[in-house]
């Protein structure tokens, strides 16, 4: 009876400090990848972040001259040009800041945020960060600076083009896109084990990375090398055609289930009309874990001249400038 009584207290001697040790130990082991997207991509869809939430009222163009003092007394507008270029000209009451600063710029306004850029293209990635941390409200200038003065409008005008007019790699109207098909999730490596901090990582990555584009040469000349999604209507793929072997997975939702429509072993390319709407959904797929990049300048760098809407034109009335 002694000696049972004494193996009892050694077993109770060696588990009781081992329980205690192992339950105040903090866990530094990764969360498995599948289920970091799930933890992720729930929270997300709970917290109204899928991506038609994250589209939703993202863009807005500049102002006519009469709406201007409106216009400036209604956002904290936050540039994201390289400071020497700011310095030449800017918008009045714009504050100079980073991709990668975008938080830590957003923390000291009061008002829904304004991003400008070049073109309107890497301000998305920036509205995405910031609508995904908080900034709901926040906003793209559409075709960035050169949509507000004819000055700083070289960024675009310099990329409109048709490339794809006659190229073997441009399927003619009506056209005929690939079919969906599933895939597996993206892998997340994270030690998160929360969606919001989960998101907070993505988040913090996509900005690390900085914007993701790629050359409308580089796509028709290769197409097979990448996942292509021609985000347009259908009634535009078949009224314009579309790049050889490319998909149409538009709506495109968490909720809805089509992001198992893209293939996360290839980079995924997102076109739209002009690069600014495939800017936001690049930087959305990149927090989910996807290889994304945009397709720059859209269909007004290859089509341009077929165009009957959606095309860029210089600003016919210059707004002011500051310096």
């Amino acid at each position: 009876m002694m000696m049972k009584t004494l193996v009892k207290f050694f077993w109770i001697v060696l588990l009781v400090p081992a329980i205690l040790f192992t339950g105040c130990k903090e866990s530094t082991e990764e969360t498995p990848a599948n289920e970091s997207y799930k933890i992720l991509t729930d929270y997300m869809v709970a917290e109204s972040m899928d991506l038609p939430d994250v589209l939703d009222g993202w863009i807005v163009g500049a102002p006519t001259e009469a709406d201007l003092a409106t216009f400036l007394g209604t956002y904290d507008i936050l540039d994201i040009r390289v400071a020497d270029d700011f310095a030449a000209g800017r918008i009045e009451v714009a504050v100079n800041t980073t991709l990668g600063g975008i938080l830590d710029a957003a923390a000291n306004t009061t008002k829904p945020i304004l991003v400008v850029c070049y073109t309107g293209q890497s301000a998305g990635h920036a509205v995405v960060a910031l609508r995904l941390s908080g900034y709901s409200d926040a906003k793209v200038l559409k075709f960035g600076m050169s949509g507000w003065n004819s000055n700083t409008a070289a960024s675009w005008e310099g990329n409109i083009g048709n490339v794809a007019v006659g190229h073997s790699n441009w399927v003619d109207a009506p056209g005929s896109v690939a079919s969906p098909q599933t895939f597996d999730t993206p892998v997340i490596s994270t030690t998160a084990t929360t969606g919001a901090a989960i998101l907070a990582e993505q988040v913090s990555k996509m900005l690390t990375t900085g914007f993701k584009g790629v050359s409308n040469d580089a796509v028709l000349t290769s197409p097979s090398n990448y996942h292509i999604n021609n985000y347009w209507a259908s009634t535009d793929v078949e009224h314009y055609g579309h790049i050889n072997g490319a998909y149409r997975i538009q709506p495109l939702s968490i909720a809805g289930g089509q992001m198992a429509n893209l293939d996360p072993s290839k980079e995924v390319i997102t076109y739209c009309w002009t690069g600014q709407t495939s800017s936001m959904i690049t930087a959305y797929l990149s927090v989910l874990g996807y290889n994304t990049a945009s397709l720059k300048f859209g269909a007004n760098g290859m089509i341009y001249e077929d165009l009957e809407s959606h095309k860029y034109a210089t600003p016919a009335v210059d707004l002011p400038l500051v310096q």
